[in-house]
């Protein structure tokens, strides 16, 4: 990538994500971050650290100070809204990481400020920019699978959720539904198009009273093919593949060190070798920051952060009713604002 500016690039929030995007950032990325904040400073200076950056904790001393055209926000659901809007209020570019909004609302709130203010606005949603997941994406569109009938994603290993902000409803939105949920509707979008309808059945609570922490969700998407989500923090479920697409024609696995398909009538072919977590994050990187340089196309679009907004929403929804119900993705995210209200778990 050569870019025709010089971006500067700051890094909002200093967790364990945001460790991640410094990683990707020190090992081969053609671009720096110039600083990191945080609201504990400590955390910032750990993070800042990895890339030779500057430390704030305070988001506005850092923007009077470094003045930065790029932004990556990695706080909790809670703040993104009011983080983002401000930023794109001066002009600032930003990435959000995912979950994007807790909201629908909050979500067209901030594409409309994108579209105001004419900056790039995008959600972080890694899986997509998985060489194995991308290729998947070719694969199926190549037909080769034939009519795809069964798409299963998941995403359960067992996590002390007891100090992680992710399990406070007040912060997250939720629990597992929302923290991993968001990942596995976007990556089926990415692969079969819109989801059309969903439901939710959540299994006991052995960790977290408040929120649910083992979850299954059943989906139809646009394509005509049948959906299974299973998301856990509480068991041990992880399997050497976390995606499974059943076709007409043949089977493919995208797994964590490999990834395969085979035909009916044939054996495996191996077209993958797994998911590269920092690799990942560095083509996303990329993705935004020529997006903003050049106006190349986001491979996450503000649609897309919007869709998978509702989609978590609307399975809250089918959490509590204990029905099946319709996804809605609006064909323009920036017209009036969405009234459906949050239906806490």
């Amino acid at each position: 990538m050569i870019c025709r500016t010089n971006p500067t690039i700051v890094l909002i929030g200093a967790g364990a994500v945001s460790k991640t995007y410094a990683k990707a950032f020190s090992e081969g990325l053609p671009l720096k971050i110039a600083a990191v904040a945080d609201v504990q400073l400590e955390a910032a200076e750990e993070v800042a650290a990895i890339v030779g950056a500057q430390a704030f904790d305070d988001v506005e001393t850092m923007i009077a100070e470094v003045l930065p055209t790029v932004a990556i926000v990695c706080t909790p659901p809670v703040t993104h809204t009011d983080i983002c809007t401000e930023l794109m209020n001066m002009g600032i570019h930003v990435l959000c990481e995912q979950p994007l909004a807790v909201k629908s609302h909050d979500a067209h709130r901030m594409i409309n400020v994108s579209k105001t203010n004419d900056v790039v606005f995008t959600m972080g949603s890694q899986f997509r920019f998985a060489e194995d997941v991308q290729e998947t994406q070719r694969l199926l569109n190549s037909g080769i699978l034939g009519d795809i009938v069964l798409y299963e994603n998941t995403f359960a290993g067992q996590v002390d959720m007891s100090q992680r902000w992710n399990s406070v409803p007040q912060i997250s939105g939720g629990g597992v539904l929302i923290d991993r949920g968001t990942h596995s509707v976007d990556i089926m979008r990415f692969l079969l198009g819109s989801i059309i309808d969903l439901q939710v059945v959540e299994g006991r609570r052995t960790q977290m009273p408040d929120v649910e922490d083992t979850v299954r969700l059943f989906l139809r998407s646009e394509s005509g093919a049948a959906g299974s989500i299973n998301l856990s923090w509480s068991i041990n479920n992880v399997k050497s593949h976390f995606i499974s697409v059943y076709g007409s024609e043949g089977t493919l696995l995208v797994g964590w060190n490999e990834s395969k398909y085979r035909r009916n009538d044939g054996d495996w072919t191996v077209f993958g070798n797994g998911y590269d977590e920092v690799a990942a994050f560095r083509s996303q990187i990329l993705n935004f920051v020529e997006a903003v340089d050049s106006g190349q196309d986001l491979l996450v679009s503000p649609e897309d952060a919007l869709a998978s907004v509702m989609a978590i929403e609307t399975a809250y929804e089918a959490l509590r009713t204990q029905q099946w119900r319709p996804v809605t993705e609006r064909q323009e995210p920036w017209s009036r604002p969405s009234t459906t209200n949050y239906v806490s778990p």
